[in-house]
């Protein structure tokens, strides 16, 4: 299991790690700039990193390896989905100013990125 987790670590760092440098940066900023600091803060991040590969592999990549890669990937999703949902939904219902927009995109970054970090993670470890 600690090659799994380490797999999807690795995974999910490269696939984040384009989104959040390419994508995310100019859609954030327009959207909810105002909510956000100059720079992240890489120890949360990391933190929220460590624990939410936990809970994927634990929850998805552990127990469904076995299945088609199909089913990884659409138990993958709906973990992202509902994982993201938390913070995304929880900030349109709490903060004054958090746009639908930004918690639709994000939900469904959740939902890709779980998807393809479960399948890939999958893949390389068989």
């Amino acid at each position: 299991m600690v090659k799994q987790y380490l797999t999807s670590l690795m995974v999910f760092t490269l696939i984040d790690g384009l989104w959040l440098g390419l994508v995310a940066p100019t859609f954030y900023r327009t959207h909810i700039g105002h909510l956000m600091k100059p720079e992240a803060d890489l120890a949360a991040a990391g933190l929220f990193y460590l624990l939410f590969l936990v809970g994927l592999n634990i929850f998805v990549i552990h127990p469904y390896r076995a299945e088609s890669l199909i089913t990884i990937s659409l138990y993958g999703a709906l973990f992202g989905l509902i994982t993201y949902a938390t913070f995304d939904l929880t900030s349109v219902a709490v903060f004054t100013d958090f746009p639908y927009i930004v918690a639709a995109i994000d939900m469904l970054w959740g939902a890709i990125l779980c998807a393809s970090i479960s399948v890939i993670t999958v893949w390389f470890t068989r």
